[in-house]
This record gives C-alpha cells, sequence and structure tokens, in this order.
C-alpha cells in the first residue's frame, strides 16, 4: 500500500485534505519490525510516531528488570508513540512487535517543526493525537475496571 493510501486509512487522519495527506506522507519512511523487536521503550525521549500498516503491536508496562506487562495492543492504521508530538516527552510504555510489523514513521521533531508553520495543518494533527489519547485512554479506563470488578 502507498503513503498516501495508509494515512487515509488512519481514521485519525481522515479530516486532512488531501494536500496536507501528500506533505505527511512525504515526511514519512517505512520501518518493518521482527517479533520481539522494541519500537519504543519506556523511560527513554519520544521521537518517533508510528502509523501501523500491518502487523500487531504490543504497549508493555515494565514493572521491574525483568517484569514487564502487556497492556494494549495496536494493529492495522493505528497511532502509537503519540507522545513523539509533545516537547520532551519520554515513553510511557514500551512498544513491541508482537507479529511482524509494517509501519509508516514520523520524525517528532519534523511533525512539529510542520505545525509550527502551518497552524491549519497543526489543529488536525493535534486533534488527531488528542483523539488517539483518548481513545487509548477510554481502552485502559475499561480494562481496569474490568479487572477491578472480577477482583470482588
Amino acid at each position: 500500500m502507498n503513503k498516501l493510501d495508509l494515512l487515509k486509512r488512519c481514521e485519525y487522519f481522515r479530516q486532512l485534505s488531501e494536500q496536507e495527506l501528500q506533505q505527511l506522507a512525504e515526511m514519512t519512511h517505512e520501518e518493518a519490525y521482527d517479533v520481539g523487536e522494541c519500537l519504543g521503550k519506556q523511560g527513554r525521549l519520544e521521537e518517533k510516531l508510528f502509523l501501523i500498516e500491518d502487523g500487531l503491536v504490543g504497549l508493555y508496562l515494565e514493572l521491574g528488570p525483568m517484569s514487564e506487562r502487556l497492556i494494549q495492543s495496536a494493529s492495522s492504521y493505528e497511532l502509537v508513540g503519540l507522545g513523539a508530538v509533545l516537547q520532551n516527552h519520554r515513553y510511557t510504555v514500551t512498544m513491541k512487535a508482537i507479529e511482524t510489523t509494517k509501519a509508516l514513521v514520523f520524525n517528532g521533531k519534523e511533525l512539529v517543526g510542520l505545525c509550527d508553520t502551518n497552524p491549519s495543518i497543526s489543529c488536525k494533527i493535534y486533534r488527531a493525537i488528542a483523539g488517539a489519547i483518548a481513545t487509548r485512554l477510554k481502552s485502559a479506563y475499561t480494562q481496569l475496571m474490568g479487572m477491578t470488578m472480577h477482583e470482588y
């Protein structure tokens, strides 16, 4: 699938015009990850935003040097590494490929630079990121409530 078509399939980028999507497509490159390969490590500076093209990425909370817990996953057309567009934000989870995964990758600084110079696209991008964060938080809340309800 070409970059433009992939961007169009992501629900969070649907408000962008064809020209704006083309600008984004030109900023990306593709990366592939084998099973178990790390896309981002908890505690490290977030530098990349990923749009998953194909595969499955696990979001793991590291509880200690030898312990981690899968808290969520993301698959095709979903975004991970959302904090890459926030200044000096660090990964709050470790992201690993559960399946062989292909992704479009944005350099966070370049994306912020585009937003700084283009208010229209900035508004749409930050709305997209906020929407993705809200969806992820709702999912985490639902998961937490399910775990809590089963404990009683």
